[in-house]
């Protein structure tokens, strides 16, 4: 009767070519990358780049916009202008914070993308900074 070998003696008898090692890298490596990819997050360099931009761009906005809020509280007429801003047509408040210059950050011309949009948006939503008396 012939014997059969264990698994472990199977695989301690086993004598990989170089060609079944170089395949088997290489079907690692492609498996590596598929996995890394698909689910991993990984992003390619210019996609990495589009990436760090809008954040960049998103984040001067997100300060601005907190610029603009301040400035906007702190004005002396801030309840009229709210309720002005409040009578305004939701597409046009944008146009009405970049009209009052607080979308634009001290020493610039223009005012800063997106930065009007959401300082309407915490306006209208009521999350205002306590504005401090003169005093």
């Amino acid at each position: 009767m012939a014997e059969t070998l264990s698994l472990a003696k199977r695989w301690e008898d086993l004598r990989a070519t170089k060609t079944a090692v170089f395949w088997s890298c290489a079907a690692c490596i492609v498996g590596t990358m598929i996995v890394g990819f698909t689910w991993g997050g990984w992003v390619k360099g210019g996609t990495a780049h589009e990436m760090a931009i809008k954040a960049a761009s998103d984040a001067r906005a997100e300060l601005a916009a907190a610029v603009c809020l301040h400035a906007f509280v702190n004005a002396s007429d801030a309840t009229t202008k709210l309720a002005s801003l409040k009578g305004t047509d939701s597409w046009r408040r944008d146009t009405f914070i970049e009209e009052g210059g607080w979308a634009t950050l001290p020493g610039e011309s223009k005012p800063v993308a997106g930065a009007a949009r959401l300082c309407a948006q915490l306006l209208m939503d009521g999350k205002l900074p306590v504005a401090k008396s003169a005093g």
